[in-house]
This record gives C-alpha cells, sequence and structure tokens, in this order.
C-alpha cells in the first residue's frame, strides 16, 4: 500500500492572498498560507467561517474571487490534470454511493484514478480501516461510522502526495480516531502533505502541526 511508500522530492502547497465569498457575504479576505512536506495544517473556525468553501478552493473544486493557490511554484489552474493526480480529497459527506458495497466503492475509485491496485489490495484496505466482514454490504446498510470508514480507505491506497480532508473524524469512534491519526502520522513521516478541518485539536505524536484560524 502506498502508506509504506516514502515521497523523495519536496512539494509546497501555497495560498497567495485569497478571498472567498458566499453570494454575498465575505467570508475571509488576504488569506495566505505555506504547507511544505511533512508539514500539517489545521483549519478551524465556526460553522460558516468558510472552511469548506476553502478546502474546495484548493481542491480547484471552486475558484476564489481573489488570490493564487499554487502547487510546487505553479498555480493548480495551470497544471490541473498533474496537481489533481497528486490530490486526495475526502469531504465531509463520505462521498461513496450507497447502493454499492464497500469494495465496489473503493474499486470505483481506483477505476477514476491514474492507480491501479489488486482487488487484494482493495480489501486488505478495507480489513485495515476495520469493515472486515463488511466488504461486501450495500453501504446503505452500514453505520454512519462504516460509511465514514469507506471513505477514508481511499487514504491507504492512494499513492498521493497532498491529502485534503474535511472534518475526518466525523462519526467515527475512539479505535477510528487512533487509527486516523496513524495513518496521518505515516503520511507525514512519508513527506506527504495534509490539510484538514475538524472541530477538535489534533495531536500527532512527532508531526509537525500549524492551525490557521478562519473568523
Amino acid at each position: 500500500m502506498s502508506m509504506t511508500q516514502t515521497l523523495t522530492d519536496s512539494p509546497i502547497l501555497e495560498a497567495r492572498q485569497l478571498r472567498c465569498e458566499r453570494g454575498e457575504r465575505l467570508l475571509f479576505e488576504s488569506l495566505s498560507f505555506r504547507v511544505a512536506a511533512g508539514q500539517l495544517l489545521q483549519i478551524e473556525g465556526a460553522n460558516g467561517s468558510g472552511k469548506t468553501t476553502l478546502l474546495r478552493a484548493l481542491c480547484g473544486l471552486s475558484a476564489p474571487a481573489h488570490g493564487d493557490i499554487i502547487w510546487c511554484n505553479e498555480a493548480i489552474g495551470d497544471n490541473s490534470e498533474d496537481y489533481h493526480a497528486q490530490l486526495t480529497y475526502v469531504g465531509h459527506h463520505p462521498g461513496i454511493k450507497l447502493d454499492l458495497t464497500a469494495f465496489e466503492n473503493l474499486r470505483f475509485t481506483q477505476d477514476m484514478s491514474r492507480t491501479k491496485a489488486s482487488d487484494t489490495t482493495l480489501l486488505a484496505a478495507l480489513d485495515h480501516i476495520g469493515l472486515f466482514g463488511f466488504e461486501y454490504v450495500p453501504c446503505r446498510h452500514l453505520s454512519a461510522g462504516q460509511r465514514r470508514r469507506v471513505a477514508l480507505a481511499r487514504l491507504l491506497i492512494a499513492q498521493t502526495r497532498l491529502w485534503i480532508l474535511d472534518e475526518p473524524f466525523t462519526a467515527i469512534d475512539r479505535a477510528g480516531t487512533q487509527l486516523l491519526a496513524q495513518l496521518l502520522t505515516q503520511h507525514l513521516q512519508n513527506n506527504g502533505l495534509i490539510v484538514l478541518t475538524s472541530h477538535q485539536p489534533i495531536e500527532l505524536p512527532g508531526g509537525e502541526i500549524t492551525r490557521l484560524a478562519l473568523h
């Protein structure tokens, strides 16, 4: 799995003077930050402060009203295909198809990516994330926490440098929280980058964490 793969280069994600709006309302402006390999940026703020809007802009799913998002010294709009090949996004909603099984959802994700994993690797990822015995159960019959684990299983097979995660700790139990913390820590140790939102403090042993508050 990709979690054992060390990323040897040093990519950098930068936001320069971002301004984002929702309708007629200003969410934030003049927002700049930099995330380098091995670093985690935690975005904090009250509901409605623009956290999800910021993550969507970083993913290239929406455009900021002003400012630039730079990946490895190049605007993401100028290098969209390569940028998205280095990105794994897990939104606040799991983004899974309820009529498909956990395994089928993971296979669907792989079929849409550049990298291909074997069925054995996909099943091992579901086992590792705590879904052993539920691999072939339609996701509509899974609990909210199990659906979240299906979404997070993407991280185990992603060969991407940048993870952008919207409230990844939502709906998972203590064991799931500990497992996710381990995945985040290992990704940072492997020279990956992480940007996430969370209402709870994130503590990772040895991980370099920067916190950015939106008001």
